[in-house]
């Protein structure tokens, strides 16, 4: 989901607020597949480890409109007191390559805290809040965006994306992982939604645009962070029947979608691929948020 917002003082909060309605009826498909909230069933492999992945956007101070992408700080502070209180262990991705590769173990509770469009409240107001928990999140920026607002000076917390600087802050911090979200498909116009094959879009044509798209983000990843993302994270969780082969011909070892089920990991690697997260409602109390899936 992106957001961006162009408010002339002269119409002030009003426009906001207007804005903020229309945002949140026209990305309603930002979980673009699937919408369940029934897990699926363990694999019968009695190893295989329970894992929750949270999906976060927006977090303000005080939002002041009701968005399902925007949460408060003190939520999300919320949800990191219940997590270290109630014996999770915030991973990164890397964690589970290795877990798959036979390389490291999993903690008996391991969690996963995603931050999908690269915003600059997050590094604003969700970084210092991860500081003070020492607890890990996954950041995956639109980098056509945080090459946008790395040449301007714009950082209003409402709409601003982070800059590199901001992402080269938190990857050296060792608790922000930085993961790929496409250079610049994240849309959801009628030709194209997110990573998906266009209609009549032939698959050499099809293989050319996103194999271009998701390398240029790489290479700036890598550039300005001096880390190669290993993951994939759709936008709106939208793929063909195509686009897993292409990722992972193109060195991917996971890739996330937006399916609120929970996931079992298990020794072997092909499990990283299809991973579901549950997206943080806001105004719902983390005890209750949790139980969702603790059940």
């Amino acid at each position: 989901m992106q957001i961006k917002f162009y408010v002339k003082k002269s119409f002030g909060i009003k426009l906001l607020i207007l804005m903020l309605c229309l945002i949140s009826s026209a990305v309603s498909l930002s979980c673009w597949t699937f919408s369940s909230n029934k897990s699926p069933e363990p694999p019968s492999n009695t190893e295989a480890v329970k894992l929750p992945v949270l999906m976060y956007h927006l977090v303000l101070k005080n939002p002041g409109v009701k968005n399902k992408f925007i949460v408060s700080c003190s939520t999300f502070e919320e949800d990191l007191k219940y997590i270290a209180d109630n014996g999770y262990t915030t991973i990164f991705v890397k964690d589970l390559i290795d877990y798959t590769e036979g390389k490291t173990d999993l903690p008996p509770k391991p969690i996963l805290l995603t931050f999908d469009d690269g915003a600059y409240n997050n590094y604003l107001y969700a970084f210092p809040i991860a500081q003070k928990y020492s607890a890990k999140f996954v950041f995956s920026p639109i980098a056509k965006e945080a090459e946008k607002y790395s040449s301007i000076k714009d950082e209003n917390p409402t709409y601003a994306h982070a800059t590199w600087k901001h992402i080269a802050e938190m990857s050296s911090s060792g608790l922000v992982e930085v993961q790929n979200h496409t250079y610049n498909m994240h849309s959801s116009g009628k030709s194209r939604v997110g990573c998906t094959k266009r209609s009549g879009e032939s698959l050499a044509e099809y293989q050319k645009k996103l194999t271009e798209d998701i390398a240029k983000a790489q290479e700036l990843i890598k550039e300005n962070t001096g880390i190669e993302p290993s993951a994939m994270f759709y936008p709106f969780g939208a793929k063909s029947k195509d686009t897993e082969p292409i990722i992972k011909s193109l060195g991917f070892k996971a890739s996330f979608m937006c399916e609120s089920k929970l996931n079992y990991i298990t020794r072997n690697p092909e499990c990283l691929f299809g991973l579901h997260r549950f997206l943080r409602p806001p105004g719902v109390p983390s005890k209750k948020f949790f139980s969702s899936f603790e059940k």
